[in-house]
């Protein structure tokens, strides 16, 4: 059992890497740090709202399983 939990939580990360990955916030290493925020707000749409998403879903399903594998 703790062998299979180990080979899912290693599926998430690299899922939760690559859906990371590809979210594009802005261009160059400033963006990373702020610089490249823009004063206008927009909302996230398409893929966007997509990728967003699935962030959550991947990084809440790895998290709770990380943490169920600490009682195994």
């Amino acid at each position: 059992m703790n062998f299979a939990i180990q080979i899912i939580l290693m599926i998430l990360s690299v899922l939760l890497i690559t859906v990371i990955l590809m979210q594009h916030k802005g261009a160059g290493l400033g963006a990373g740090f702020g610089g490249g925020s823009s004063p206008i707000v927009t909302t996230k749409r398409g893929l966007d709202l997509f990728l967003h998403k699935m962030t959550i879903g991947i990084s809440i399903a790895f998290f709770s399983l990380a943490f169920v594998s600490l009682f195994i």
